[in-house]
């Protein structure tokens, strides 16, 4: 055989698998498993709570409170706020603030977080049972890529 036919038919074998996996997966090929990259990717909101946040950006790090925003909405979270820390002090480390007297749901985003702390700080002006702040040492998981 020519090389031009070996590499059009390689090329052809590769296309059919690839195309048998994506209609295998239902055309999401990593819809049902969490990210790998992210430690506490299994933490998620009981059905039928409602949990409402803020997410707050308490670092030099642009684009945090957008990637956390969208990273706790994946795992149940109802994040009806998110923007920049007004405060002058950054944060290397995140932290979760009770505002509602619901240490258990503060512990739940923590975990989330990748173990940030926890700590109560009621605030009966504010809409929300929990703040975020998010610290320079966050990462977000890597964003899965679909062609």
């Amino acid at each position: 055989m020519k090389p031009r036919a070996v590499t059009a038919l390689a090329l052809l074998a590769t296309a059919l698998v690839g195309a048998g996996l994506y209609v295998s997966s239902g055309g999401r090929p990593n819809a049902d498993r969490e990210p790998r990259s992210h430690a506490n990717a299994g933490v998620r909101v009981p059905a039928g709570v409602r949990i409402r946040v803020e997410v707050l950006n308490a670092s030099t790090v642009r684009g945090l409170a957008r990637r956390a925003t969208m990273y706790l909405r994946d795992r149940g979270f109802d994040v009806v706020e998110s923007g920049s820390s007004t405060t002058a002090e950054r944060r290397d480390r995140s932290l979760v603030l009770d505002r509602t007297n619901h240490p258990e749901w503060a512990a739940l985003a923590a975990r989330a977080m990748g173990g940030a702390t926890a700590e109560s700080r009621p605030d009966t002006l504010r809409d929300v049972d929990l703040t975020v702040l998010v610290g320079a040492n966050w990462r977000p998981p890597a964003e899965p890529f679909y062609p």
